[in-house]
């Protein structure tokens, strides 16, 4: 999947976005201050698949934008899997 960063009014907010075979997945960057996004710092990732609710990927907050892109291309190939064991694993966090 290729991320790709949303503009936003706000230059403090940090989000990625990237989608394939239905699922969408968002990266946002979160700290404990300042005015962008606040939470546990690091990046955060999650994924949805149609208008469903979003699922934290396991793991996240991860310590580079990277660890997180590389995150959620596994999760994808756990959704996508035709070992329906696989698909249940992303689910639980």
């Amino acid at each position: 999947m290729q991320f790709s960063r949303i503009i936003t009014p706000v230059e403090a907010i940090q989000i990625w976005n990237a989608s394939s075979s239905g699922f969408s997945f968002v990266i946002s960057y979160e700290s404990r201050s300042g005015s962008g996004l606040q939470g546990k710092p690091g990046f955060v990732a999650s994924w949805r698949y149609q208008n469903r609710s979003a699922v934290k990927v396991i793991g996240s907050p991860f310590k580079t934008l990277t660890d997180a892109e590389q995150a959620c291309d596994v999760v994808l190939g756990h959704l996508t899997s035709d070992n329906p064991s696989s698909r249940r694993s992303v689910y639980s966090n």
